[in-house]
């Protein structure tokens, strides 16, 4: 079982962090069905209250868990990224990255990986350059104007890109295969409904391929 480590503070922004979490622990679709899981996680094991106002209690307290529980930190964009804000997870980033684990940042979360160093010799996105700019990183030749990228075990993604962002983080799991994720994208990304009667074939074995209903 692997476990991916979704970060929870307070002023998370729900919608940034949705996809993700709903791919990983659906195991319709997925390569190895049930192998991987999401655990939340707080710096101090305390309960953290959303943007949207829902109260959400941690599995477990930052200093419980390391790299090598890890196959992923998942760090969603919340107001409290700006200055030294989320420093335990700021730290955390350093030591995924540095053991070999993923990291992925959306939103204000990128701020928090450009304080970390992580973006100063990768390629990044963000919300904007300017987002960035004012941390003094040395990285601002690197961003990309993209919905969402991944360079070396990190990956950022703007805050109106959650789909992307999800796919980013599917993609660096191999959490499904290729053609699964591609359909995935189609129907989320895109709003594209083939991309639904794509996933019902892979999972009937292609008999949902015949239906008229994909032209």
């Amino acid at each position: 079982m692997r476990t991916v480590h979704l970060a929870l503070y307070d002023t998370l922004a729900d919608w940034e962090y949705g996809y993700v979490a709903a791919g990983i622990n659906n195991p319709e679709f997925q390569r190895d069905p049930g192998s991987i899981r999401i655990v939340t996680v707080s710096a101090d094991g305390q309960p953290a209250t959303t943007v949207g106002g829902l109260r959400v209690t941690p599995d477990a307290a930052l200093t419980d868990i390391s790299p090598a529980d890890s196959a992923m930190l998942v760090l969603p964009g919340a107001f409290t990224w700006g200055g030294d804000g989320n420093s335990e997870f700021i730290d955390a980033a350093r030591r995924w990255v540095s053991a070999g684990v993923p990291v992925a940042g959306i939103c204000g979360a990128t701020i928090g990986l450009a304080n970390a160093g992580l973006l100063d010799d990768r390629r990044h996105t963000s919300n904007a350059p300017e987002q960035l700019s004012h941390t003094g990183y040395a990285g601002a030749d690197n961003y990309v104007d993209v919905p969402a990228i991944t360079d070396r075990n990190v990956i950022t993604a703007a805050a109106v890109a959650p789909v992307d962002f999800a796919r980013e983080v599917f993609a660096a799991l191999d959490v499904y295969p290729p053609e699964v994720l591609d359909a995935w994208y189609l129907l989320y990304g895109k709003q594209d409904p083939s991309g639904f009667y794509t996933l019902v074939a892979q999972q009937d074995g292609g008999s949902a391929a015949e239906s008229p209903a994909t032209a």
